[in-house]
């Protein structure tokens, strides 16, 4: 064993410049974001034991917040997590927050975790769970790949399985998506797409998936083991209605997604992107397609103008 006097200690010294700056909302009140810090012992911290739910702003319109508080407090259930704030105090905490932030477009991060605890899994060990929000701004992708469209791979990584974890649960635990992320990184692209240990289509690493073939709009059934996603669940509601399209929610295979005429992705920070290729093999034409470009205009048209804050 080496002496333990003469270990050096490593730097925990934060960066000169965060990241992201202003206030967070941390269990009750709002505090400079460098003062907001998380005990070494919660369970969120050493086991990802906690949810969270990423919701946009659009011209100080906070878009289906109380879609992802629902989702939110769901996600909670299911991991036997009570919150100490109902849903209204949540939703006027996160209101303050995107106040005091100043954020007219932008992004907000609610965070439960479970709380401080033992060393041991027993989540029952555990305190009252913690609420952090944080309101900033986002750029998830480059601008110009909305216009020229996003390249991506099919990951190595299967997404895990439905017995195994609840995708209802938005989890702090993201080793899953991260792990394939890094196969798209290590590729030299930004996204990945995962398949579910049936070989089916099921998600990318942080956005649910479209399909368009021969003017018909297709994305994989929830049974496929993905994230519910709410704007997913816009597009096919709102967006993709309003331009005289429905959306077929079924089973798709990969083979389906490498001849589409179009693909397209669409998450919270993502919005909806179109794909330009997958792998080495074009998607269409390799540009984005019509329809994925009209369903891009309607989205940024209706967030700010047509959709409702429910």
């Amino acid at each position: 064993m080496p002496d333990q006097s003469t270990l050096s200690t490593p730097s925990c010294t934060p960066p000169t410049s965060l990241p992201i700056s202003g206030q967070v909302w941390l269990n009750g009140r709002l505090m400079p974001i460098e003062d907001a810090s998380v005990n070494v012992l919660d369970h969120g911290l050493l086991y990802g034991d906690g949810c969270f739910e990423g919701i946009r702003v659009y011209d100080g319109r906070i878009f289906k917040l109380r879609s992802h508080l629902v989702r939110m407090n769901e996600s909670a259930r299911l991991l036997h997590i009570e919150p100490p704030y109902d849903i209204d105090a949540i939703e006027q905490a996160v209101r303050e927050t995107v106040a005091a932030n100043e954020i007219d477009n932008g992004y907000i991060r609610l965070v439960y975790t479970r709380g401080c605890g033992t060393l041991g899994l027993n989540p029952f060990t555990c305190g009252t769970p913690q609420v952090i929000i944080i309101a900033a701004t986002i750029s998830l992708y480059p601008e110009e790949m909305y216009v020229e469209g996003m390249p991506i791979i099919v990951a190595e990584r299967p997404r895990i399985p439905i017995p195994c974890l609840d995708p209802r649960i938005k989890s702090l635990n993201y080793l899953n998506n991260i792990l394939a992320k890094v196969e798209a990184i290590n590729a030299g692209v930004l996204e990945a797409l995962m398949l579910n240990q049936d070989g089916q289509v099921a998600e990318c690493t942080g956005d649910n998936v479209f399909i368009i073939k021969d003017g018909v709009i297709s994305t994989p059934h929830t049974d496929a083991g993905i994230l519910h996603g709410i704007t997913r669940r816009f597009v096919m509601t709102d967006v993709a209605p309003s331009l005289g399209y429905t959306v077929q929610e079924r089973q798709v295979e990969l083979d389906e997604v490498l001849s589409a005429d179009e693909v397209f992705l669409t998450g919270t920070a993502a919005e909806i992107i179109g794909v330009s290729r997958i792998g080495d093999q074009a998607v269409g034409t390799g540009q984005v397609g019509p329809i994925t470009t009209a369903m891009n205009e309607a989205f940024r048209r209706m967030v700010r103008t047509d959709a409702p804050e429910d």
